[in-house]
This record gives structure tokens, sequence and C-alpha cells, in this order.
């Protein structure tokens, strides 16, 4: 059951996260519409935060760990300022082809040894 204090608190944090949206963000017609941005925003961190976690995973064990970690941080450079600035400095670290994207060949090779890393893992662990 939901208290009167825990309602007050919720609708303190829903009335500030409303005003940080209405003065960072776009301008919004409506306070919903700044709470639907708000929303939107806090997912789009969490799941870029999560992606780039997952990255950050992938350097010490197998898989794409640069390249998980450049998409997280391009999902958190729409909201945050310091993961465009890193997101520069990985794709530096990250092969190119002479137009400055990433060629298909690399995304496959990351892909398979990254599968092939699992599946051996998979293997040695419970199937040996």
């Amino acid at each position: 059951m939901i208290t009167e204090g825990k309602m007050k608190d919720n609708n303190s944090f829903k009335d500030a996260a409303i005003e940080a949206e209405l003065e960072t963000g776009e301008r919004e017609p409506t306070r919903d519409a700044a709470w639907s941005k708000s929303i939107k925003r806090l997912f789009r961190v969490g799941s870029g935060l999560l992606v780039t976690t997952l990255g950050l995973v992938m350097m010490l064990l197998p898989g794409p760990g640069l390249l998980t970690i450049a998409i997280g941080l391009s999902i958190l450079s729409r909201d945050v300022a310091w993961a465009d600035r890193l997101l520069s400095k990985v794709r530096a670290r990250l092969p190119s082809n002479e137009h400055g994207k990433l060629p298909r060949s690399s995304i496959v090779t990351m892909t398979t040894m990254a599968i092939a890393g699992v599946l051996f893992s998979i293997w040695a662990t419970f199937l040996r």
C-alpha cells in the first residue's frame, strides 16, 4: 500500500524530472509530453550504459568488445556529452576503410569469433 509520504516523493520526483526536461530539452508543448520525453531519455541512458558495460566485459571475454562499446556509447551520446567525446576515441581504435566505416569483414570476423568463444566456453564447462 502506498502511503501519502511515498506518493508525495513520487510526485516530487516526477515534477523535478518534468521541470528539468522543460529547461534542458526541446520545448515540449505540455507537461505530459515532457514527462514522456524524460522517461524515454531514462531508458535510452540505461540501455546505453548496459550495452557499454557488456562491451567492457567482452574486452576480457571473447567478443567484439570495442564494437559493442562503440554501439553503447553511440546510444549514450544523444544524452550525455562525455559519451560523445569518448565515442570519437573508440572509433579511432576500430578498424575502418577509406570512408571511415567499419568493414563488413571485420564485423563478421568479430561476431564469428565471439560466437566461437561462447560455444567453446559452454562446451568446456558443461559438455566435456
